[in-house]
């Protein structure tokens, strides 16, 4: 198995504060990796660890094979959305991306390309003071993807968007892994990180909690195994979910009689309040 990032006991103190506990974690290449926790569980100084920003306590953090303390020429394969990464509010669009194409040392065709693909094409002159929430992140999405990076790591991408700029955001994302990045994602959006993530890490005050598929991670936690069914007349029904209710939901199918039937696996946001006792709010 070649993996893209590993963690081998990643552990952050700050004066007496331990942030991070001992991390552990593999990512394969090319899959989209989801860390997942709520504010101050550890998730960005992880991403930074990673990155290179800033050097861990103990542990080794190994990145496209070469270990992060010594990957300097790893950092051009990188490309990063964080909102500690400041765009430059007096320069326009592309000025803002040639900066950093040059940095890259990408061509000025690569910054016509990333705009286009963050559909900003038409507001390349518009300087950054001018735009909004949705395009700012767009436009940072299209500097982090602008050098077609191997890894690419973003921090809450979609924290604060309207639900139509998240969708074009996590379409850009997904697009990024056809092409063969593996994408290591922070967010506290549990929705966003099931449809997303091919693996999720649930991250609690420094510890990894729960790790596996989102599905197999709810399907492990569903201790009640109903089915709630609602009947046309208003009536709730909750059966077992198993061959014991099979005859019972044929008469209630036959009948015409049902308006909805769920079942009852836990979000991942029920998963980790179980394990913690709190809430990502």
């Amino acid at each position: 198995m070649e993996y893209a990032i590993e963690m081998n006991h990643i552990v952050q103190r700050f004066a007496e504060k331990e942030v991070l506990k001992g991390i552990d974690l593999k990512i394969q290449r090319g899959e989209i990796f989801g860390l997942l926790g709520p504010s101050g569980a550890g998730k960005t100084t992880l991403i930074k660890i990673l990155t290179g920003q800033l050097r861990q306590t103990e542990g080794e953090a190994v990145l496209l094979g070469s270990n992060t303390r010594h990957a300097q020429n790893v950092h051009r394969k990188l490309g990063m959305m964080m909102d500690n990464f400041g765009l430059y509010e007096r320069l326009s669009c592309y000025d803002n991306l040639k900066v950093f194409a040059g940095i890259y040392n990408v061509s000025g065709k690569k910054v016509d390309e990333a705009l286009k693909k963050v559909g900003m094409l038409e507001d390349k002159k518009s300087p950054v003071m001018k735009l909004s929430k949705g395009m700012r992140s767009r436009l940072s999405l299209a500097r982090a993807v602008m050098a077609q990076p191997e890894v690419l790591f973003l921090d809450e991408p979609t924290s604060g968007l309207d639900p139509a700029t998240a969708a074009e955001i996590h379409k850009l994302i997904q697009d990024e892994q056809r092409r063969g990045a593996t994408v290591f994602l922070t967010t506290h959006n549990m929705e966003e990180a099931h449809k997303l993530c091919d693996h999720v890490a649930l991250l609690n005050e420094g510890n990894i909690v729960e790790y596996g598929e989102p599905e197999e991670v709810c399907r492990r936690y569903n201790h009640q195994n109903k089915l709630h069914i609602r009947l046309y007349d208003g009536k709730q029904i909750e059966l077992p979910n198993n061959k014991t209710s099979a005859d019972q939901i044929r008469k209630y199918l036959e009948g015409d009689m049902v308006e909805t039937i769920h079942s009852t696996e836990p979000s991942l946001e029920t998963v980790f309040m179980e394990l913690t006792g709190r809430s990502f709010g």
